[in-house]
């Protein structure tokens, strides 16, 4: 268990299928050593970093203004920046480390970003991610159950949508990241699989429950309004017994661990 409460500090701003997920992923980063300056792929709105890292990462960048002002505003970054992972506005070998989560599964030309952010690290420096795996779309509560009554082509439908709908183009297993990785100059050291079948269903049912956030999340940028744990108090007991900071063997999520090659 870590020493932080990382499911309320992200139950607290997002939607519970979300903060699940980060909570779980925010306390593997406290394992790992990760050498100054830190590049984030992908940073988004920045809460993830304020939450995971108590001192802020050294640059972050995102190819959509938006977040990126949110993200402006968090001051989890030393400096921000609006790129494509494609196509990096930095030297070669500039970082000692770089992170990516929860964001590869959502770039189509991942082999590109993979190769860009290899060239801006040193040799030897660390590369952490983390991205869905085959149990992701395999776990789904809603084909399982059409499956039974027979319909499974309908199921097939809603496993095509919901990829879709989460905006998923690489669910993909170690494998297929090794060889990637490889390609791009990396090493791969390490992984494991976490978050479990069923709080993947948790997750997923999230997305139709977190529905009503939509509203209040357009008008003032929040998704929760009342940020107060009496506010959240069954939810909170609904998902903590989900929230499980170790790995599982069929996880439904990857974490990897690569190195910038020195040969």
């Amino acid at each position: 268990m870590p020493e932080r409460d990382y499911l309320w500090l992200n139950l607290r701003d997002l939607p519970y299928f979300r903060a699940m997920l980060r909570a779980v992923e925010a306390s593997f980063y406290q394992q790992l050593e990760l050498p100054r300056p830190i590049l984030d792929v992908g940073c988004g709105d920045g809460h993830f970093a304020t939450v995971a890292f108590e001192a802020a990462l050294d640059v972050g960048i995102d190819p959509c203004v938006r977040p990126l002002r949110q993200a402006v505003r968090l001051g989890g970054y030393r400096m921000l920046v609006q790129a494509d992972g494609g196509r990096l506005p930095f030297p070669d070998g500039l970082f000692g480390s770089a992170i990516s989560n929860s964001v590869l599964e959502h770039i189509p030309h991942i082999e590109q970003v993979l190769r860009e952010t290899g060239r801006v690290l040193k040799l030897g420096a660390p590369f952490a991610f983390c991205v869905p795996n085959p149990g992701y779309l395999a776990e789904l509560s809603l084909p399982a159950w059409l499956r039974r009554l027979g319909f499974t082509k309908a199921g097939e439908v809603y496993r095509r949508w919901f990829r879709r709908m989460s905006r998923v183009f690489h669910a993909e297993p170690p494998e297929t990241w090794q060889r990637w990785l490889e390609a791009a100059g990396f090493r791969l050291e390490h992984w494991w699989h976490y978050f479990s079948p069923e709080a993947m269903r948790m997750l997923e049912w999230g997305h139709f429950f977190g529905v009503p956030t939509l509203l209040p999340h357009a008008l003032s940028g929040r998704w929760i309004l009342v940020p107060r744990r009496w506010n959240l108090a069954l939810t909170e007991r609904l998902v903590r017994p989900y929230v499980r900071f170790h790995s599982h063997p069929q996880g439904t999520f990857t974490f990897f661990l690569a190195r910038k090659a020195t040969e």
